[in-house]
């Protein structure tokens, strides 16, 4: 399907593209290493876009679709660039039942953002996630990469303050 192209670009001249060619080159440049790709695109650039996407694409010559069909698919991936904080929330069924929406509001009070959204300033993303495994944790929140259990809005109201010095 890419045959008439001999070697991909990057899409410019940052030098992270070669983080990303280095990746796909570790795996021969095969269809197989889709994922892996992906995953070393989002943690180099923060967030996946269409460039890189297309990039990716034409690289392991798979269709664009599905590339975006992959990363679109996972929950682990986002299209969106993040904040310097990310807060996720389990809203799988033990972590509904012990608070998670109440965690939600308390994140829109405060932050003004809803699941999904960062704040304008940059400062913190907003992210929910179906289950943790961890459901005798309940509920479950996912703050900068630590995992907290049985949070409550009080104790969540405090590690956002710590986090971002602007929380409310």
């Amino acid at each position: 399907m890419f045959a008439y192209l001999k070697k991909c670009e990057p899409p410019s001249d940052d030098k992270r593209w070669k983080i990303i060619a280095a990746s796909m080159r570790k795996l021969g440049n095969e269809r197989h290493a889709l994922i892996e790709t992906l995953h070393s695109l989002q943690q180099t650039f923060g967030y996946l876009d269409k460039s890189g996407l297309t990039y990716v694409a034409a690289s392991l010559k798979i269709p664009l679709s599905q590339v975006y069909g992959a990363a679109t698919f996972y929950n682990h991936f986002t299209m969106k660039p993040q904040g310097k904080h990310a807060c996720i929330v389990c809203t799988g069924t033990a972590c509904h039942i012990k608070g998670a929406p109440e965690l939600l509001k308390l994140i829109a009070a405060l932050e003004g953002i809803r699941p999904g959204e960062t704040t304008p300033d940059g400062e913190m993303s907003l992210l929910t996630a179906r289950c943790f495994g961890a459901c005798g944790l309940a509920p479950v929140v996912v703050m900068d990469g630590n995992v907290l259990g049985r949070v409550t809005t009080e104790i969540l109201q405090h590690r956002l303050r710590e986090a971002v010095p602007s929380a409310r």
